[in-house]
């Protein structure tokens, strides 16, 4: 697998001396695959274009927080009533 790796990185960074970007992140992809312990076909037959990263200039004040999405059937609850604000049952 060293052996790979080491593969992997001298195409990844010819890649990138050739400015050849999208191979390079293939390739890079490619790598975290093994070290995350795929073999070396699953990591070759990974469709890895759906993978995005967090760009290093988007960090901020909560975005590395999930985003959460509601059931499709969920609706929202209705609002108040304006009008009847303040008009509750106890005195003052």
């Amino acid at each position: 697998m060293s052996e790979t790796l080491a593969e992997l990185h001298a195409a990844m960074d010819a890649a990138a001396a050739a400015l050849d970007f999208e191979e390079a992140r293939r390739l890079r992809d490619r790598i975290n695959l093994l070290r995350g312990g795929a073999s070396a076909e699953e990591a070759a037959a990974a469709d890895l274009s759906g993978l995005e990263r967090q760009r290093p200039g988007a960090m901020g004040l909560g975005t590395s927080q999930q985003r959460v999405t509601p059931p499709p059937d969920w609706t929202p609850p209705p609002r108040p009533d304006p009008m009847t604000r303040g008009r509750g049952m106890r005195r003052r």
